[in-house]
């Protein structure tokens, strides 16, 4: 048996020639999925934006956003690729996400997701999101509300406490686990 040699897994900033891997899975995530001008539009006029892509070696397998607005984080959108779904990338790119809204002076994060996305609720809540009110038919696809999500104080301890337990658990779990092309999509979400 030959030994496969390790993945490297690193989140970065996203740039113009991550688009197209984006794009990629945001139409396998999304419907309707932004318009592929968006992104572009994003990094290159939105001062208050902040993107990040979660690699392994040079392939592009999660990415999310963020606006940081006086002192809140909101998450603009959040997506894995389908066939590395439930192996930890969404939670490693969360806490990349707040580690840089904490570093950039957010008070809190915030974000909405589908009521019936159960499983990106979960996610948020293990990482301190909790429910605080709802936009009623917010998405336009299918009139579905958005339940309202935020974090307590992000330089609070008991946030503070949170994120280092789940950052050693995330770096407990070691590297990433090989995809499977069947699992289904949980691990995604778009305001």
């Amino acid at each position: 048996m030959v030994a496969r040699p390790a993945l490297t897994f690193r989140i970065d900033p996203m740039g113009l020639a991550d688009l197209p891997s984006v794009h990629a899975i945001e139409r396998a995530s999304f419907f309707p999925p932004w318009p592929d001008e968006a992104y572009r539009n994003e990094l290159q006029t939105n001062r208050l934006a902040t993107y990040l892509v979660a690699r392994l070696d040079d392939v592009v397998i999660g990415f999310a956003g963020m606006w940081l607005m006086v002192d809140e984080a909101h998450v603009t959108t959040f997506a894995v690729d389908p066939a590395w779904r439930r192996r930890q990338v969404g939670g490693r790119m969360l806490v990349a996400l707040l580690d840089v809204a904490m570093a950039r002076g957010a008070r809190e994060a915030t974000l909405e997701v589908r009521l019936s996305n159960v499983a990106a609720r979960r996610l948020y809540e293990k990482f301190g999101f909790r429910p605080v009110g709802l936009r009623p038919r917010y998405y336009s696809d299918n009139g579905e509300d958005a339940l309202i999500m935020t974090t307590e104080a992000l330089d609070g301890p008991g946030m503070r406490e949170r994120l280092a337990r789940l950052r050693a658990e995330l770096d407990a779990g070691g590297p990433l686990p090989q995809a499977r092309d069947n699992d289904p999509a949980i691990d995604a979400e778009k305001s």
